[in-house]
């Protein structure tokens, strides 16, 4: 599901990505630069902030001081320029908790330049480089993946991954009389007794798979493209180009819509994103005509639009 342009998602919707430009290479009078904010629950993700990311944020109503970490796949500069002025206001607006910055490993020069270009006092900033090549960073509540992608420049794209838990069955716990403390116990221990006998929660329950997104930005079809994909609930994909412009995306490194379509049904994503699009299009329809026949679960984002991750089915016995 998406919502209109500058509204915030439903309550129900703790986990959803807000879209804030769309434009490839170079913002224009109706696309602001690329850049999203994707909401985990109680995080706020910052992705590829281009020139402008301070000004759409505030357009969307999310603070600075909300977000703790910032992913970069690239550093061509409408991936990356809007970094320095959000780091700047959450200085000024005295955000004292530490703002963690990852990026691919050949790009860590150019960043530190960037955030050595106007001062940033009381500003925590670490920087965090990745190899690109399945890097993988336990960040809590969910495991944050790297992978190498094709583009004209190093370049990485970015997989978060709920840890799979267990879904325990309430006609199961009905059965053996299991509620409110007991069930809390069996989820603590891991095992509960009732009359005698020893139940576990493998047994009360079944598993649950975690949920999964991710960001494949400027890049070719490529192996590190498609293991990012793999069966998301929500995939965001660039889609310079459209069908018949092929030959540009492979010169200049880019996916077409009906390419970016493609990944997702062959890695079995849920829902499809398209952004990134390019100055010759000023329609964005045009890129959704391009991919929907190829995966109908598709939606070319607008600026400032919110939409929810795709929740799992709850699972049954």
């Amino acid at each position: 599901m998406s919502a209109p342009a500058g509204d915030r998602p439903p309550s129900s919707a703790s986990r959803a990505l807000l879209v804030l430009g769309t434009a490839g290479q170079s913002p224009t009078t109706e696309r602001a630069a690329n850049g999203m904010v994707l909401r985990w629950d109680s995080d706020l993700v910052l992705l590829d902030p281009g020139e402008g990311a301070q000004l759409q944020l505030a357009r969307a109503g999310v603070g600075p001081a909300h977000i703790h970490r910032v992913c970069i796949t690239h550093l061509h500069g409408d991936h990356c320029l809007g970094l320095p002025g959000f780091v700047e206001r959450r200085a000024l607006d005295g955000v004292r908790h530490p703002l963690d910055v990852h990026v691919p490993a050949e790009g860590e020069r150019l960043v530190r330049h960037l955030l050595d270009s106007t001062e940033f006092d009381g500003a925590d900033v670490r920087v965090h480089p990745v190899d690109g090549d399945g890097s993988v960073l336990d960040c809590g509540p969910y495991r944050l993946t790297a992978r190498a992608l094709d583009h004209t420049v190093p370049a990485v794209g970015w997989r978060l991954d709920e840890p799979d838990r267990r879904h325990l069955l309430p006609e199961r716990l009905e059965a053996l009389g299991l509620r409110g403390e007991d069930v809390g116990r069996l989820r603590a221990e891991g095992a509960i007794e009732v009359d005698g006998r020893r139940h576990t929660v493998e047994e009360l329950s079944v598993p649950r798979p975690g949920q999964s997104f991710a960001l494949v930005m400027d890049t070719r079809r490529c192996a590190g493209a498609v293991a990012l994909a793999a069966d998301t609930d929500l995939l965001v994909c660039e889609s310079t180009y459209v069908s018949g412009e092929e030959e540009l995306a492979e010169r200049y490194g880019h996916l077409t819509a009906a390419q970016a379509a493609a990944l997702a049904r062959d890695a079995g994503a849920r829902r499809l994103v398209l952004t990134h699009y390019s100055q010759r299009h000023a329609d964005r329809s045009a890129y959704e005509a391009d991919a929907r026949p190829v995966f109908p679960a598709t939606i070319a984002a607008d600026d400032l639009t919110w939409v929810d991750v795709v929740p799992r089915p709850r699972p049954t016995a």
